[in-house]
């Protein structure tokens, strides 16, 4: 199973933000092991980056992502993209567009999220890091 995993997982995961911790761990487990095929958007390490700067010094900030970059491939934001992303008149968020057009090229099954319905305009389904525990649990390959 292919999934992208967007900014706000890997934010929780990193900040081991309350109750979204868990289910964030759990995704990454199951990209590390290799049960799960992952990838993240290059926008994503450089969006994570910035919005971690109020807790992390520069070091500890590039050695969490220098991790997520072992665990996860990653899928660059290149010109194809932005063009397609700014073309889409369907989605409100440019942001949560390019994510999606990552999640097309890397043929992910879903993309995790925790804001599902930013995404109600996307190709690829979105679900929760809760709900995708469950479809792997249930059916994962």
């Amino acid at each position: 199973m292919q999934i992208l995993v967007d900014t706000n997982v890997i934010v929780d995961y990193i900040l081991k933000r309350g109750n979204f911790y868990e289910c964030a761990n759990k995704v990454l487990e199951l990209c590390q092991d290799g049960l799960a095929d992952g990838a993240v958007s290059s926008q994503s390490v450089a969006d994570a980056f910035y919005i971690l700067r109020k807790d992390f010094s520069v070091a500890e900030r590039k050695a969490f992502l220098l991790r997520i970059c072992l665990i996860f491939q990653v899928e660059f934001v290149d010109k194809e993209k932005l063009v397609a992303a700014l073309k889409d008149d369907t989605f409100s968020d440019f942001e949560d567009c390019l994510q999606m057009q990552c999640a097309k090229s890397f043929r992910a099954d879903y993309i995790v999220t925790r804001n599902v319905k930013d995404f109600s305009a996307s190709e690829i389904p979105a679900v929760t890091p809760e709900d995708f525990c469950k479809i792997f649990t249930e059916g994962g390959d």
